[in-house]
């Protein structure tokens, strides 16, 4: 068996790591108060403490930075979304939390809501941020008896453009914020089980997640 341990970060990779999780920090913050549009690459740059040129030597331009601060907060969540439901006893409720949680950050949180018309890059950075953790889940539900999920990558993937894609409607007023019940049980429902028992699944008491920031 190869025992070799991977090779040490040399001293130029890890400050380019170093200052790349200073921009991404630097942003989400800036962001957090501000909006994705009211932030400045300046006003990043030098919350970072790095020199303003120093940030398009990283990320092409805002946008491509605020979807990478998205992606961290998308891994983020996925963790306090999991420290809630590893108190719960069934895997099915598991699933149900994660999905409504979601849909409730994608319409709720200023930095998600100005992204959502870069659907098609969303989705693809939530299948690989959040997949880990829900593909996971739905296997569990399903050995468990509770799903019926043949193929948990793909429900999993039309998971993720169904909330983004909803998330946008609710948030241009094509739908109202009312029916995230309704599409977390259609969701639900691509799993195999049927319609009262997503429906069942989806009112459950939800306890509270952690504070942003305590992961």
């Amino acid at each position: 068996m190869n025992t070799a341990e991977p090779p040490a970060e040399g001293r130029v990779a890890r400050r380019q790591r170093l200052v790349r999780e200073a921009l991404i920090r630097a942003a989400r913050a800036i962001m957090s108060e501000k909006g994705v549009d009211g932030a400045t690459m300046l006003e990043i740059a030098e919350r970072a403490d790095v020199g303003a040129g120093t940030v398009y030597n990283y990320f092409k331009s805002k946008d491509e930075l605020a979807v990478a601060v998205l992606e961290e907060m998308m891994s983020s969540l996925a963790v306090r979304i999991e420290r809630v439901t590893d108190t719960f006893d069934d895997p099915a409720q598991v699933y149900a939390y994660g999905i409504r949680t979601v849909l409730e950050a994608a319409t709720r949180d200023i930095r998600w809501r100005q992204l959502l018309n870069r659907s098609e890059v969303l989705a693809d950075a939530m299948y690989r941020r959040m997949g880990p953790y829900a593909i996971r889940d739905l296997q569990q539900a399903t050995a468990a008896g509770r799903f019926h999920a043949d193929d948990a990558e793909l429900i999993w993937r039309m998971a993720c453009h169904a909330i983004i894609g909803v998330s946008l409607a609710i948030t241009l007023g094509e739908m109202s914020e009312e029916e995230i019940s309704s599409t977390v049980v259609r969701l639900l429902c691509t799993t195999g089980i049927g319609i009262d028992a997503a429906r069942e699944l989806a009112h459950r008491h939800r306890p509270d997640l952690s504070p942003e920031g305590d992961d």
